[in-house]
């Protein structure tokens, strides 16, 4: 007998606005049971998707989704959305090569009207929906669910105040579980759990507003003074949200159906204009281990349903961001100028090492790029020495400021870029491809990237010291290579690469991590007879010339790698050598980058080789240069 009979008669969401209200609260206590068993064979979000369990049933259940489009903030929670929209049979192979992604793709369903990785562009994205259908497009209400940590940032509050000048109806439900991926910081954080404390009249004013004109005028009365307790509206003013320009609905409990279902039918019945929805509710709902972690369970690997205990990692090198986060550490206990940002992760970006040990000399500045570049900038333009550790992928969404506020006035900020290159499972959004491209072109910024975890440690030195204006310095996510690491970094002569094999007919330039698959194609090649020098760049600006004009006059070929797109450091190295006459005498010059275009979750490994930059792929591209017989296969045509 199935354990999941009501899940079982769930083929899309049209069957969920068939059950009972009994039957959608059986249901979501089923879904609950069967993400945790999903999740426990595939690793992924877990804590944020149990979270919305019963929201996820209620908004399919009330809305006409796929017409009504639905947008999820980040959309690492969709899992149960994932279930519940025809995906279910396909779960299992979530987050892998050739499997249903981690967050929404409008590629795979048309229950995903809008892709999300990155936070914050949930209500932007509605309040386009809501424009289209107001011009006559085929599409109906427009509904996004946004984090109490996404919505801190920035982005949504420019869509808030454009949706509430716009006044057009669309939903905005507020998932406040009071924990984002860290606990979430500053003012908002505050602002909603004084929301919550007041728990008892948000509910009356939750049933007041439905029933108010119908009772009698002594209770009506009462119930509008309830109401307006709690916006504010006695004092003249509303909440922010109403401020805005939004009708603010809550707080009300995201795990009671008897709540939910009511709330979303009379807002769905009634709106006009924007609504903001408040759900109070709690990561990894449901899953004891979940709730009682520091994290939730936030991103897991797989587990053990039972016990809860996590698949761990065969132990080995250390991670590039631990060796970050101690080599950072041991910085600032020399120099009590350093200071640290992160934009809501210290722990993802190593910089909870450093907040244990020096506490008032790390910031983090919640999901705000924009503003902990800006905010880094200030502090370095005042004389201290700020590290801004964020993401690659993540740095994107505070380019301007990198441009405007840090390039711009030469201020020397430290830029200590994780998740360099493929980063796996996260796939596509998530991959640290663009920043040697939107680096290396502003003027007067330097740009490192480690080969391993030693050579970190020397970055991390090389930055503290550096004072002539920005920095930068990438690493990938994972376990280093298992290098001896010094005692402490040495601070690196400044665009200067280093050779670490010579021989004679091509030359291979390295920047990055790739290096070792450099190394183990020249082993291939020299068992074919080719002779190969291999250098590490350490460079992508300033170029060592000195050392590319040596290798461009002492070799038949030279081969680029790195681990970014076109446009990089390959595009550099061409630029400046044609400048200097270096491709006037025949050198054959070949440029290995990620391709132009975006590639799909997989393993690490399984990326790089959809990507043409195996050894193999070396090999063979070395091998086509010179003009000899190709005798490698690449991998990904084996």
């Amino acid at each position: 007998m199935s354990n999941t009979p009501t899940l079982d008669r769930v083929a899309g969401p049209a069957d969920l606005r068939a059950m009972s209200d009994p039957d959608l609260s059986r249901l979501a206590g089923e879904l609950r049971q069967e993400l945790i068993e999903v999740v426990s064979e595939t690793g992924g979000h877990l804590g944020s998707s149990l979270g919305v369990v019963e929201l996820t049933v209620a908004i399919h259940a009330v809305f006409n989704t796929p017409m009504d489009k639905l947008i999820w903030d980040v959309s690492h929670q969709s899992y149960p959305h994932k279930i519940l929209t025809g995906r279910r049979d396909r779960m299992r192979s979530l987050r892998q090569k050739g499997g249903l992604s981690g967050f929404t793709k409008r590629s795979e369903s048309q229950f995903d009207p809008f892709g999300a990785a990155h936070s914050s562009t949930s209500i932007s994205a509605a309040l386009g929906f809501a424009v289209g259908r107001d011009m006559g497009r085929p599409t109906g209400d427009a509904i996004a669910v946004i984090g109490d940590g996404a919505i801190s940032a920035g982005m949504a509050y420019e869509a808030m105040n454009n949706a509430g000048a716009e006044g057009r109806r669309l939903f905005v439900i507020l998932n406040d579980n009071e924990m984002s991926i860290a606990p979430p910081v500053g003012a908002m954080s505050s602002y909603l759990s004084r929301l919550y404390a007041n728990e008892p009249l948000a509910k009356i004013k939750s049933l007041a507003e439905g029933f108010e004109a119908a009772l009698p005028a002594p209770m009506r009365d009462s119930a509008k003074r309830a109401r307006q307790m709690v916006t504010g509206a006695l004092q003249g003013s509303g909440t922010l949200f109403e401020e805005l320009g939004f009708d603010y609905i809550g707080p009300i409990n995201g795990h009671d159906m008897d709540q939910l279902l009511p709330v979303l039918r009379a807002a769905r019945a009634r709106a006009t204009g924007p609504v903001l929805i408040h759900c109070c509710t709690v990561k990894g709902k449901g899953y004891a281990p979940a709730e009682a972690s520091a994290d939730k369970y936030h991103g897991v690997s797989k587990f053990n349903v039972a016990s809860g205990a996590q698949a761990k990692s065969k132990p080995g090198a250390p991670s590039y961001t631990a060796v970050f986060g101690q080599a950072l550490s041991d910085e600032a206990a020399r120099d009590p100028d350093i200071v640290a940002v992160t934009a809501a992760m210290p722990g993802g970006t190593g910089l909870d090492i450093m907040a244990k040990r020096f506490p008032g000399r790390v910031f983090d500045v919640g999901i705000a790029e924009q503003h902990g570049v800006t905010f880094a900038a200030g502090m370095a333009a005042s004389g201290l020495k700020p590290f801004c550790a964020i993401y690659s992928t993540f740095l994107q969404r505070g380019y301007d400021q990198v441009v405007h506020d840090v390039a711009l006035q030469g201020l020397p900020v430290r830029f200590a870029i994780d998740r360099a290159g493929l980063v796996g499972a996260d796939g596509a959004t998530h991959a640290g491809s663009f920043d040697l491209a939107y680096l290396s072109n502003l003027p007067g910024f330097t740009v490192m990237a480690a080969a391993d975890e030693a050579e970190l440690m020397h970055m991390v030195a090389t930055a503290a010291s550096h004072d002539a204006g920005p920095i930068a310095f990438r690493y990938p996510r994972g376990n280093g290579t298992g290098v001896q690491l010094p005692e402490r970094g040495e601070v690196l002569q400044i665009g200067r690469g280093r050779v670490l094999q010579e021989g004679t007919d091509v030359a291979l330039l390295s920047l990055g991590t790739h290096l070792g698959e450099c190394q183990a194609a020249a082993a291939l090649l020299e068992a074919e007879g080719i002779s190969v020098t291999i250098a590490d760049a350490r460079f992508a600006k300033p170029l060592d010339m000195e050392l590319i004009t040596q290798l461009a006059r002492h070799h038949q070929a030279l081969i680029t790698v790195e681990q970014g797109a076109r446009g990089g450091f390959g595009a550099q190295v061409l630029q400046e050598m044609a400048a200097r006459g270096l491709l006037d005498r025949g050198l054959r010059v070949r440029t290995l980058t990620l391709p132009d275009r975006f590639i799909d979750q997989g393993t690490p490994d399984e990326m790089y080789s959809d990507a043409g930059l195996t050894r193999l792929d070396i090999a063979r591209v070395v091998q086509e240069a010179l003009g000899r017989e190709s005798r490698v296969v690449p991998l990904r045509s084996v």
